[in-house]
């Protein structure tokens, strides 16, 4: 009887023990679910609650600021007792219902400019660019000739343009141009996109601008060049969208760049459009980007000098005669002669030959021109 007792009360310490181990386990893993629970109610809580709006403060006045949001508008608004050490320019954090100013917030205002611009010393000189040599000859005059010798103008009297205008079809030598006097003059060669600083940079464009001509006096002497800037600068008549207002802003910050310009400074503007039609007449008026030089597809002797330049390092055949070329490839531009050229090459490698024959150069004309046409054709698909 002893015995029985003894094996019972043994198996009742066992059970009792068992059941404060899981009473233990469970509760262990009864502060792990309320712990989890707590957590996913604060992940809900975050979820629920409203985002605020990041805005710029244009002025303060006491307890009061008036704010630019994000699309540009502007508004008047209250600031909570939690806003303190606020200043205009300073960017801050908004209700959205009613943008009560909440705090400010440690967002730099400055951009890593050289981040979204092509800044270069170019290596393309004079001699690189055929059939230009009116519009070469026209662009040292306002751009080379004031950053070399600003002291002739001072002698005589008058203010060189701040800017120069590049209008004309595409791949004409617009670039080219802008590169070769900013090898000619040792200046920092500033490349800006202007399609792309729209459509990238909505909200931000006028401040970008401004960033940019303050790094090129930094670098200067500077060239600032603008492609596409019709993008930019056209004409509007009227301006309705926030996108269409951050356009003009950014437009009416270039405009004030240039009008802040010294004739006789080291940094210079040259644009370049394929549209000078749609320009805003305020962008090329005196004083801002006064002179247009026109760069159109070349003639028979701007072909000539060209094909001469693009051919000089390529071992051609008896049978290619310049003239020849010159010929077959009237209304082309200078990039398309430079593709014929490449292409050319390409042709006698495929045959692995190194010397180039007509053959190839009359292949590579009849494939950029199909290019040409399969472009000309998309072009009136898209735009009827």
């Amino acid at each position: 009887m002893d015995g029985d007792e003894s094996k019972e009360k043994n198996v009742l310490d066992s059970v009792m023990y068992s059941y404060a181990t899981d009473s233990n386990q469970l509760e262990i893993e009864n502060a792990l679910l309320k712990e989890t629970i707590g957590k996913l109610r604060e992940e809900i809580s975050k979820f629920k609650k409203p985002p605020l709006m990041v805005c710029e403060i244009r002025s303060v006045d006491g307890k009061h600021a008036t704010i630019s949001i994000p699309n540009g508008n502007q508004f008047y608004v209250e600031m909570s007792d939690s806003a303190k050490n606020i200043k205009a320019g300073d960017m801050v954090l908004a209700e959205q219902k009613n943008l009560t100013v909440i705090e400010k917030v440690p967002t730099s205002k400055k951009f890593n400019v050289e981040s979204f611009v092509i800044i270069e010393k170019p290596t393309t000189t004079w001699d690189e660019i055929g059939g230009l040599k009116k519009q070469a000859n026209e662009i040292q005059e306002v751009v080379e000739l004031p950053l070399k010798k600003p002291e002739l103008f001072k002698k005589v009297g008058i203010t060189p343009p701040k800017g120069v205008l590049l209008y004309g079809p595409p791949g004409t030598g617009k670039t080219l141009l802008a590169k070769a006097v900013a090898k000619a003059t040792n200046s920092t060669f500033i490349e800006v996109v202007g399609s792309e600083l729209v459509q990238k940079f909505i909200g931000e464009g006028a401040k970008l601008v401004k960033e940019i001509f303050e790094m090129a006096r930094k670098k200067a002497p500077a060239i600032v060049f603008i492609d596409e800037i019709d993008a930019l600068a056209s004409k509007r008549i009227e301006v309705g969208t926030s996108g269409e207002r951050e356009v003009n802003r950014t437009f009416m910050q270039l405009l004030a760049e240039l009008d802040g310009f010294k004739p006789l400074g080291n940094v210079k503007l040259i644009g370049a459009t394929n549209r000078k039609d749609i320009l805003d007449p305020a962008v090329i008026r005196p004083g801002r980007l006064d002179r247009l030089i026109r760069v159109d597809v070349p003639e028979a002797e701007g072909r000539t000098q060209i094909f001469k330049i693009h051919t000089r390092n390529m071992k051609l055949e008896k049978s290619v005669l310049v003239a020849d070329l010159v010929k077959r490839t009237e209304g082309l531009s200078g990039a398309e002669i430079h593709a014929i050229c490449t292409e050319a090459g390409y042709f006698a490698i495929r045959d692995s030959r190194t010397i180039i024959k007509k053959d190839d150069f009359l292949k590579g004309i009849e494939k950029v021109k199909q290019i040409e046409k399969e472009d000309a054709e998309d072009h009136v698909h898209m735009f009827g």
